[in-house]
């Protein structure tokens, strides 16, 4: 048995970390691995077992205030002999400066988290709708606004609200390369919600979706559902908005699986959980 290594994710190295999730049926596209390797911020590892790519797991850098861990993978075939914590803890070292340290974990993945001093923060269930023949749009005064390049810093600041750290490359990047998934709702001029979205290899994924209210946050969803009739949908919602749940489990979404959203130590940036519908998936957060 040869010994694992540990390095630095390279850009050429995408492809093969496309293998590794692909594997899992996870919704990664190599556009979202490129976000996260592509930026010298980040820290990405990959585990090799000889000139084979066997693992990975990455920690995006939001402004240096919240790092957030992601794409935990092991190969199947390598699985048992410790990759995974090898790979965290390693990742773990690198963070020791970072003021807060969070990720969104399976149900298999949160007892070997909480070993690491991980606490729970609350559940997210994720919903998905295969193929939606049909959706009846919502009645409301509230208009959906396509989000302008001039809206961009305002969205920026109001996810960095909500969320609690400022997500900007990650925000840009959505609206940039998804702009037809990507609409606010303004009043008196100022964007009070917002919905952004991305395409991925099984699923087109909705979501962050934050907003100041609960009708705001129905109008937004609507309006991009029904640009996605016909389409595979995937949105993780925090388990609070049973309101929402239930009015998407009448849209014909189905609850699949559960994560559990975790921080280390302390908590010092949980953001307006109030204000935080849809998250933007597990390995962004």
């Amino acid at each position: 048995m040869s010994e694992v290594a540990l390095r630095s994710i390279q850009s050429s190295d995408i492809e093969a970390c496309m293998l590794l999730s692909t594997a899992e049926g996870w919704n990664q596209t190599e556009d979202d691995w490129k976000l996260l390797v592509n930026n010298p911020q980040n820290t990405c590892l990959l585990a090799e077992d000889g000139n084979q790519i066997v693992g990975s797991a990455t920690a995006m850098n939001y402004s240096n205030v919240v790092a957030w861990i992601g794409m935990v993978l092991v190969n199947k075939s390598f699985r048992g002999r410790g990759i995974s914590k090898m790979l965290l803890s390693d990742l773990l070292n690198q963070l020791h400066s970072c003021r807060s340290v969070k990720l969104d974990a399976t149900p298999a993945g949160r007892p070997v988290y909480e070993k690491y001093g991980f606490r729970d923060e609350y559940v997210i269930h994720r919903m998905t709708n295969l193929s939606m023949d049909f959706f009846q749009p919502i009645k409301s005064e509230i208009i959906a606004e396509p989000i302008l390049s001039t809206d961009v810093p305002e969205v920026i600041a109001l996810d960095g609200l909500f969320f609690g750290a400022e997500r900007s490359l990650l925000v840009k990047s959505l609206i940039d390369e998804h702009p037809e998934k990507c609409w606010c709702v303004k009043k008196d001029g100022r964007i009070t919600a917002f919905a952004l979205g991305r395409r991925g290899t099984r699923y087109h994924h909705l979501g962050p979706v934050s907003a100041s209210t609960l009708e705001e946050t129905r109008v937004l969803i609507s309006h991009c559902l029904l640009l996605l009739v016909g389409r595979p949908v995937v949105l993780d919602i925090l388990s609070d908005k049973k309101e929402l749940f239930d009015w998407l489990e009448s849209a014909g979404f189905t609850s699949q699986r559960y994560f559990v959203r975790m921080y280390m130590g302390t908590n010092p940036f949980p953001g307006k959980i109030e204000n935080q519908y849809l998250i933007c998936g597990p390995e962004f957060g």
